[in-house]
């Protein structure tokens, strides 16, 4: 094989994923990669939560507080069922206080979940911990008004 034919193996072989991404256009949402746990049957869907927006006044003070819509103050106080990712907040194989998250946390595209992407979650018997989905049931209370960042908490959760 001469030089020439590998120079040009090499280019077809660079640009080949360039040439066919600009012929296929942008992916478009169900194609995405970037999906949040399934809603369970009955249960709330994470985009309902994502769709909190953070207060920018409190943001020039370093504050994190919610905007909440309608939608989500409508769940104030309710029992909500969730689907999510359990993410530990001590060691050990049981948990009862971890973090509920929207994307697995293993994810390369959400390192930093936003405070709209996350439940505190307390529940009174210990649940092995796993990285599978997860469904929580339990009364939701928006929480957010201390500016720390976190606008989600279930206390009296319990895994269904």
């Amino acid at each position: 094989m001469s030089i020439r034919n590998i120079a040009a193996a090499a280019v077809l072989l660079l640009a080949g994923p360039a040439v066919l991404a600009q012929t296929q256009g942008p992916l478009k949402p169900s194609e995405s990669i970037w999906k949040p746990a399934p809603t369970p049957p009955g249960g709330v869907a994470w985009q309902v939560l994502e769709s909190t927006q953070e207060d920018p006044r409190a943001a020039k003070t370093g504050a994190v507080k919610p905007l909440y819509p309608a939608a989500v103050k409508s769940l104030a106080g309710k029992r909500v069922k969730i689907n999510g990712y359990m993410l530990p907040l001590a060691k050990g194989a049981n948990q009862s206080h971890f973090v509920l998250l929207a994307y697995p946390p293993d994810c390369p595209f959400h390192l930093n979940p936003g405070p709209q992407q996350f439940i505190e979650v307390k529940v009174s018997s210990a649940i092995p911990m796993n990285y599978d989905v997860r469904t929580i049931e339990g009364t939701l209370e928006l929480a957010g008004t201390d500016g720390g960042g976190v606008f989600y908490k279930i206390s009296d959760g319990k895994e269904m």
